[in-house]
Protein backbone atom coordinates (compact mmCIF):
# COMPACT_ATOMS: atom_id res chain seq x y z
CA UNK A 1 0.00 0.00 0.00
CA UNK A 2 3.03 2.15 1.20
CA UNK A 3 4.23 1.80 -2.82
CA UNK A 4 1.35 2.50 -4.01
CA UNK A 5 0.90 5.77 -2.39
CA UNK A 6 4.65 6.57 -3.03
CA UNK A 7 4.58 5.72 -6.69
CA UNK A 8 1.15 7.96 -6.71
CA UNK A 9 2.81 10.94 -5.25
CA UNK A 10 5.43 10.61 -7.53
CA UNK A 11 3.33 11.07 -10.59
CA UNK A 12 1.48 13.86 -9.61
CA UNK A 13 4.60 15.22 -8.73
CA UNK A 14 5.49 14.97 -12.09
CA UNK A 15 2.65 15.92 -13.25
CA UNK A 16 2.65 18.90 -11.51
CA UNK A 17 6.25 19.65 -13.15
CA UNK A 18 4.24 19.51 -16.68
CA UNK A 19 1.90 22.34 -15.03
CA UNK A 20 4.93 24.47 -14.40
CA UNK A 21 6.53 24.11 -17.26
CA UNK A 22 3.73 24.78 -19.74
CA UNK A 23 1.30 27.05 -17.50
CA UNK A 24 3.35 29.96 -16.61
CA UNK A 25 6.46 30.43 -18.62
CA UNK A 26 6.28 34.31 -17.68
CA UNK A 27 5.68 33.78 -13.62
CA UNK A 28 5.97 31.03 -11.12
CA UNK A 29 3.83 28.02 -9.87
CA UNK A 30 4.21 26.89 -7.14
CA UNK A 31 2.95 22.80 -5.93
CA UNK A 32 0.21 23.49 -3.27
CA UNK A 33 -1.25 20.02 -2.90
CA UNK A 34 -1.69 16.26 -3.85
CA UNK A 35 -3.72 13.69 -3.00
CA UNK A 36 -6.05 10.90 -4.24
CA UNK A 37 -9.69 11.26 -3.77
CA UNK A 38 -10.36 8.55 -1.57
CA UNK A 39 -14.40 8.14 -2.09
CA UNK A 40 -13.90 8.59 -6.07
CA UNK A 41 -11.73 5.98 -7.14
CA UNK A 42 -9.31 7.41 -9.95
CA UNK A 43 -9.49 10.68 -9.58
CA UNK A 44 -6.94 12.98 -7.47
CA UNK A 45 -7.23 16.67 -6.54
CA UNK A 46 -4.13 18.48 -7.25
CA UNK A 47 -3.49 22.21 -6.63
CA UNK A 48 -1.16 24.75 -7.57
CA UNK A 49 -0.57 28.50 -7.12
CA UNK A 50 0.16 30.71 -10.14
CA UNK A 51 1.97 33.82 -9.45
CA UNK A 52 1.89 36.48 -12.33
CA UNK A 53 4.48 39.33 -12.73
CA UNK A 54 3.21 42.91 -13.55
CA UNK A 55 2.13 42.09 -17.30
CA UNK A 56 2.46 38.21 -17.22
CA UNK A 57 0.86 36.05 -19.28
CA UNK A 58 0.82 32.36 -20.09
CA UNK A 59 0.46 31.30 -23.71
CA UNK A 60 -2.93 30.02 -24.57
CA UNK A 61 -3.08 26.12 -23.37
CA UNK A 62 -5.40 23.07 -22.84
CA UNK A 63 -5.38 21.23 -19.82
CA UNK A 64 -5.70 17.50 -19.39
CA UNK A 65 -9.50 15.91 -20.75
CA UNK A 66 -10.22 14.50 -17.29
CA UNK A 67 -9.04 17.92 -15.59
CA UNK A 68 -11.85 19.56 -14.29
CA UNK A 69 -10.65 23.55 -12.99
CA UNK A 70 -11.47 25.79 -10.54
CA UNK A 71 -9.67 28.75 -10.48
CA UNK A 72 -9.65 31.87 -7.59
CA UNK A 73 -8.30 34.25 -7.83
CA UNK A 74 -6.19 35.28 -4.49
CA UNK A 75 -4.48 38.77 -4.69
CA UNK A 76 -4.37 41.31 -8.08
CA UNK A 77 -6.76 40.65 -10.90
CA UNK A 78 -6.37 38.08 -13.48
CA UNK A 79 -7.65 38.06 -16.97
CA UNK A 80 -9.05 34.85 -18.36
CA UNK A 81 -10.59 33.80 -21.20
CA UNK A 82 -11.95 29.68 -21.63
CA UNK A 83 -13.29 28.53 -24.57
CA UNK A 84 -15.55 31.19 -27.00
CA UNK A 85 -16.58 32.57 -23.87
CA UNK A 86 -16.01 36.24 -23.40
CA UNK A 87 -12.70 37.49 -21.93
CA UNK A 88 -12.99 38.94 -18.05
CA UNK A 89 -10.97 40.41 -15.51
CA UNK A 90 -11.47 38.48 -12.37
CA UNK A 91 -10.38 40.17 -8.75
CA UNK A 92 -9.31 39.25 -5.54
CA UNK A 93 -11.99 36.48 -4.39
CA UNK A 94 -13.17 36.07 -7.71
CA UNK A 95 -13.41 32.43 -8.89
CA UNK A 96 -14.02 31.12 -12.79
CA UNK A 97 -13.69 27.27 -14.01
CA UNK A 98 -12.86 25.30 -17.11
CA UNK A 99 -14.33 22.32 -18.27
CA UNK A 100 -12.23 19.12 -19.28
CA UNK A 101 -10.98 19.45 -22.28
CA UNK A 102 -11.23 23.52 -22.46
CA UNK A 103 -8.98 25.55 -24.20
CA UNK A 104 -7.57 28.79 -22.30
CA UNK A 105 -7.30 31.41 -24.37
CA UNK A 106 -6.45 34.17 -22.38
CA UNK A 107 -4.55 33.69 -19.05
CA UNK A 108 -2.58 36.84 -18.03
CA UNK A 109 -2.02 39.79 -15.44
CA UNK A 110 -4.58 42.41 -15.70
CA UNK A 111 -1.74 44.59 -14.12
CA UNK A 112 1.08 46.42 -15.43
CA UNK A 113 2.09 47.10 -11.96
CA UNK A 114 0.90 45.12 -9.34
CA UNK A 115 1.78 41.33 -9.21
CA UNK A 116 -1.03 38.46 -9.03
CA UNK A 117 -1.45 35.17 -7.86
CA UNK A 118 -4.40 32.28 -8.58
CA UNK A 119 -4.71 28.76 -6.91
CA UNK A 120 -5.48 26.20 -9.89
CA UNK A 121 -7.66 23.36 -8.40
CA UNK A 122 -7.60 20.41 -10.65
CA UNK A 123 -9.89 17.49 -10.11
CA UNK A 124 -8.04 14.78 -12.52
CA UNK A 125 -7.60 11.42 -13.58
CA UNK A 126 -4.91 9.77 -11.12
CA UNK A 127 -1.98 9.76 -13.04
CA UNK A 128 -2.75 11.52 -16.17
CA UNK A 129 -0.27 13.69 -17.43
CA UNK A 130 0.47 16.32 -18.69
CA UNK A 131 -1.92 18.75 -17.08
CA UNK A 132 -1.08 21.75 -19.32
CA UNK A 133 -0.23 21.48 -23.11
CA UNK A 134 0.53 24.87 -24.40
CA UNK A 135 -0.92 25.21 -28.13
CA UNK A 136 1.57 24.86 -31.31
Amino acid sequence: MQIKRFLAALLATAALAGVAYAHAPDGTVKPNFSHEIPNVPGKSLVAVEVTYPPGGATAPHRHAQSAFIYAYVVSGEIQSQVGDGPARVYKAGESFYEEPGAHHRISRNASKTQPAKLLAVFVVDTGDQPLTTPDE
